[in-house]
């Protein structure tokens, strides 16, 4: 190996160690920056009461964004605690499903950029869960503000005049509409004119980076996921968050009696919350 061959090498091996430590550092200091108490402790045996309770009230919920990767874990954990007696999935196209599609489980097909047509898709729900979301590189700037504010905000609109008195949003951490940067902007754009539609209950959660498997993942962020799964193993970080927590954070929450109307469940909110289901 030739002198200029091992300085390279030495070189290229620092500049791993020097990334990996400011990475690390840069972890651990959010998570002491976030380490304030959390409102939520394990409430395990008291969950399954309030899942009881529930389960006797005979209520109606509807889901957007069922084929996106939140919406899929939050269906199948919907039916698994059984707390309500129809789910309804709106969306764009019917899904199919792997296992028999359970008896409660209803879909409604509707056409996003004609929502005023399909109000009747929106009626008669008690508890609506709002996952719907895109990204501005698959579909441009004007696309993701169509989805991510336009959709969304019309679908609350549609689903308050229905009777909808609770509504749970998954946004992001960092949603600002005083934000510079476009995606926090319209999440916290959304976020505040939904608020304004006065649901009896409103209810939304910033999670921090989604840890969760996807097929067109890149290998950098594959790996930036298996770096933040292996640190939040061994503690809860503000950066990072599997989805199934997001997913039992959002039913759990369903259950209990909220202080106020509206609220924002930050990333540690939802990371403790979503431990309350036992599992």
């Amino acid at each position: 190996m030739s002198v200029v061959t091992r300085l390279l090498a030495t070189l290229g091996e620092a500049t791993g160690v020097f990334t990996l430590v400011v990475v690390l550092a840069a972890v651990l200091w959010a998570y002491l920056d976030d380490a304030e108490p959390v409102k939520y402790s394990s409430m395990a045996e008291d969950m399954k009461t309030l899942e009881e309770d529930f389960r006797q009230q005979n209520r109606s919920c509807f889901i957007l964004g069922g084929s996106g990767e939140t919406g899929k874990v939050l269906l199948q954990e919907l039916l698994e605690r059984n707390i309500f007696s129809r789910i309804t999935l709106i969306g764009r196209r019917r899904l199919t499903f792997d296992h028999q599609a359970d008896e409660n489980l209803v879909q409604e097909v509707v056409d996003f950029e004609k929502l005023d047509e399909y109000g009747a898709a929106f009626q008669g729900h008690d508890v609506g869960y709002c996952c719907l979301g895109t990204t501005r590189a698959k579909v441009g700037a004007e696309g993701f503000v169509r989805v991510d504010h336009d959709y969304v905000l019309k679908s609350a609109e549609l689903a308050r005049a229905g009777g909808c008195s609770q509504f749970h949003l998954e946004s992001s951490r960092g949603a600002n509409r005083d934000s510079s940067f476009l995606y926090l902007k319209v999440k916290g754009q959304v976020e505040a004119e939904i608020e304004a539609l006065d649901f009896d209950r409103y209810s939304v959660y910033r999670p921090g980076v989604l840890l969760v498997e996807r097929q067109e993942s890149r290998p950098a962020e594959w790996m930036a996921r298996k770096f933040l799964s292996a640190v939040s193993s061994v503690f809860s970080t503000s950066m990072s968050i599997p989805i199934q927590a997001v997913a039992r954070a959002m039913v759990s929450n369903t259950l209990l009696q909220p202080g106020k109307k509206s609220e924002v469940l930050e990333n540690k909110d939802i990371a403790a919350l979503g431990k309350s289901a036992g599992k």
